[in-house]
Order: structure tokens, then C-alpha cells, then sequence
């Protein structure tokens, strides 16, 4: 590399190891540093609701699968 490369290479990368300097110092949302507390395991928890079902839903779409077998609704084999 010429000496004029080298310099304008030098200084790209003092501005670009300026900007994590600037990083680092930036403070951090809570989410992130409670997912650091938890060894990057985040826990997305939730009630669970039974929700009301029409009990004839299962059966409406069943009849209305273009190929079944008892109780269950025939697919192409994807693997």
C-alpha cells in the first residue's frame, strides 16, 4: 500500500474505533440487561387462555379437507 493509502486507512479506523468507544458508553435498554442477568436465556412468559371454540369447528374444517382419513386431514409428505 502507498504511505498516502496507509494514512487515510489509519485514520478510517480510528473514527471507526471512535464509534465503539461511543457504544460502549451508551447506556443500555432494561430488556438488555435483564437478558445479560439470564446468561442470554429470555423468558417470554404468558397466562395461557382458553379461548371459546365453535365445537363443531374441528369437524366443519375435517369435512371440508379435500382428502381425510378418520379424523385427520391427509397432506403431501414435505420431507
Amino acid at each position: 500500500m502507498a504511505e498516502e493509502e496507509v494514512k487515510k486507512m489509519q485514520k478510517d479506523l480510528s473514527e471507526i474505533l471512535g464509534y465503539f468507544d461511543l457504544l460502549k458508553k451508551a447506556p443500555l435498554p432494561a430488556k438488555i440487561l435483564s437478558e445479560q442477568n439470564l446468561g442470554g436465556q429470555v423468558q417470554n412468559l404468558r397466562k395461557d387462555k382458553v379461548l371459546p371454540r365453535d365445537a363443531s369447528l374441528a369437524e366443519k374444517l375435517i369435512s371440508a379437507a379435500p382428502d381425510k382419513k378418520d379424523d385427520y386431514i391427509k397432506v403431501q409428505a414435505i420431507l
